[in-house]
């Protein structure tokens, strides 16, 4: 699969979403991000929404497999909230800065 093909995948999987909530910022990263994916590599999708419940999680777990059921392999979503990003720990790990540099917008 082509990096253009993954950056389809990856804004079909953002349109998505965008019709079920609040999108505040979506990127690539991992390796389809950085063009050194192997064939059988997951696409990782950084979301970032406003609120968070355990519907939407699932409903946008359901998405990413519907995505990439479609394109025959595994979107992997790691949904956070702005509020997570801004005030929690969360903002130093070690996954969130690594995204933030290395992570392609859509």
């Amino acid at each position: 699969m082509t990096v253009t093909a993954d950056r389809q995948a990856a804004l079909e999987f953002k349109r998505r979403l965008e019709e079920i909530t609040t999108v505040l910022d979506v990127r690539m990263f991992g390796s389809r991000a950085r063009e050194d994916a192997a064939p059988d590599s997951d696409l990782d999708v950084f979301v970032e929404v406003d609120a968070l419940t355990p519907e939407l999680q699932h409903r946008i777990d359901e998405i990413a497999w519907e995505v990439g059921f479609e394109r025959d392999f595994i979107i992997c979503p790691v949904v956070v909230t702005r509020d997570e990003l801004q005030h929690g720990p969360l903002r130093a790990s070690p996954l969130i800065l690594n995204i933030e540099r290395e992570g392609v917008s859509l």
